[in-house]
């Protein structure tokens, strides 16, 4: 699959736990307000188009986040969770329509499932220790946000206020929406989003239902760095279940594919390579035994996926292909697979996943304010040439 002619758009990640050189240890930054503006005004200024704001028990909150970052840059784009079950959805709607009409249609919405079952059960979810119901419950919060966005009926002066003739056509022409978890029976007074029909979704997950939902409701799907060959599967899979769909619901459309990954960027690949090893050199064994025991209990797919690609690398000092690296996973969850490497090699295999069909980025490196910087100024560069020159090779002639 090529997306020669497809533009590439790259977006970084903001440390809410806290920053620094090395994982596995205690954060030498803490995630402070000024901190987090620095990051995403760097990422900003290094061309690199919106960040990634996570969430978790060990985060500080997305969208109280995103609303800072959103107020203090101009064109940067904060992609902040929503967490299906945990907020109402049309409370979630009205969230996300006020985060694009204050960002003027910057906001973009990250879509998790899951997270670590104790978050989850901290969280009070009774859906903890559910991997297939919380993505059942998922179709339906997103079925209701996007009712709630498109059908809604713009923010009223009162609750008494008399409704124009546009409203009530509005409100004429909705559709009500029966779930086993949530109803939508009426439009409602939310803000209009800025972006129509609504915010873009991202939405990850290995499994055949996670997939399933990110072809039906996801603008993009959302993959952690794996192999090329084993993206390239994955892309492959989406593409079928999307044709299924389409069969069955004669939805036509159009998927986008993003990829979760680190990047180290160096002079020389030597230097790179030392400088990946630096970063886990202060995890302790008991750390990493620790981190095995919680990654064992995982209940998802792409991160169940993370542990056997760090365990078939072992033997290969954790290298799963050119400039490919997995050390980091020994205690990182999530997209932990690191690319190391020249500018021109980063480029190089960045360029390989875009044939493939990504179509956005979403990168880090530690500490993320310096790596923000290197990547946008040594190797964004020298992919956009490189992908340029791919495009003009491929146009009609």
């Amino acid at each position: 699959m090529t997306a020669i002619r497809e533009e590439i758009s790259f977006g970084w990640f903001l440390p809410t736990a806290g920053d620094g050189k090395y994982v596995g240890v205690a954060p030498e930054r803490e995630p402070s307000l000024s901190y987090l503006i620095e990051v995403a005004r760097a990422a900003e200024r290094s061309g690199l188009e919106y960040v990634l704001i996570p969430t978790g028990g060990a985060c500080l909150d997305a969208w109280v986040v995103g609303s800072a970052v959103m107020s203090h840059t101009k064109t940067l784009r904060p992609l902040v969770a929503v967490r299906p079950g945990l907020v109402a959805p049309v409370l979630a709607a009205r969230m996300g329509a006020a985060l694009d009409v204050l960002s003027n249609g910057r906001a973009m919405i990250n879509v998790v499932t899951g997270s670590s079952v104790q978050d989850l059960e901290e969280l009070g979810d009774p859906l903890a220790h559910s991997h297939d119901e919380r993505y059942i419950r998922a179709q339906e919060y997103l079925e209701v946000m996007q009712q709630a966005w498109t059908q809604s009926e713009g923010l009223a002066a009162t609750e008494f206020q008399v409704k124009d003739a546009s409203a009530r056509a509005v409100s004429e022409e909705k559709q009500p929406f029966h779930g086993k978890y949530y109803q939508f029976t009426r439009a409602v007074s939310t803000p209009q989003t800025v972006q129509k029909p609504h915010p873009p979704f991202f939405l990850g997950g290995s499994s055949p239902i996670a997939k399933r939902v990110a072809v039906e409701y996801a603008d993009t799907y959302l993959m952690w760095g794996e192999p090329h060959a084993w993206i390239e599967q994955q892309i492959e899979e989406i593409e079928g279940i999307r044709k299924q769909v389409e069969a069955e619901k004669g939805i036509e459309k159009v998927m986008k594919y993003g990829l979760r990954a680190q990047v180290l960027v160096r002079d020389t690949e030597e230097e790179a390579w030392a400088a990946a090893w630096e970063i886990i050199s202060k995890v302790s064994p008991e750390a990493i035994k620790q981190a095995e025991a919680a990654f064992a209990k995982t209940d998802a797919t792409n991160q169940q996926r993370q542990n056997e690609l760090r365990e078939q690398s072992k033997g290969q000092n954790f290298v799963v292909g050119p400039n490919l690296w997995t050390g980091l996973s020994l205690v990182r969850s999530g997209g932990a697979i690191l690319i190391v490497g020249t500018a021109e090699q980063v480029a190089d295999r960045l360029i390989e996943y875009a044939e493939l069909g990504i179509s956005t980025f979403i990168l880090s490196g530690y500490p993320h304010l310096e790596e923000a910087e290197n990547f946008g100024n040594k190797a964004l560069p020298v992919f956009r040439e490189k992908w340029k020159q791919r495009q003009a090779a491929s146009a009609p002639v």
